[in-house]
């Protein structure tokens, strides 16, 4: 397992007054730091303590959100009245429905 491949975001905390790491793969692990350089650093420790902790106790570790393979289908429920709309301003601009929401997510 490569933990250079989970997805870690810094960000500023007003409540702490402090930068906090965050590992999207393990909600509940941060760490504070006074810049984003030992904030980044903290949570990368902090995950490698954890999966070491996980792989000695034997429990299912996270796969890394960009190592998953990913078929490109889900399925989005709507109230039809929505659905009646998409349906229409996809028509109007002359493209299928998948299309036209594909585009609008990209956005």
């Amino acid at each position: 397992m490569n933990l250079d491949h989970y997805t870690y975001r810094v960000t500023w905390s007003p409540e702490d007054g402090e930068h906090i790491g965050l590992c999207i793969e393990f909600p509940s692990l941060s760490w504070l730091a006074s810049s984003p350089e030992k904030t980044l650093a903290g949570i990368r420790q902090v995950v490698s303590s954890a999966v070491k902790d996980m792989q000695a106790n034997g429990e299912e570790i996270p796969k890394p959100i960009a190592d998953r393979k990913y078929s490109g289908k889900f399925q989005v429920r709507v109230p039809p009245t929505v659905h009646r709309s998409l349906t229409i301003k996809a028509a109007e601009e002359g493209v299928s429905l998948n299309r036209f929401v594909s585009a609008k997510l990209a956005v």
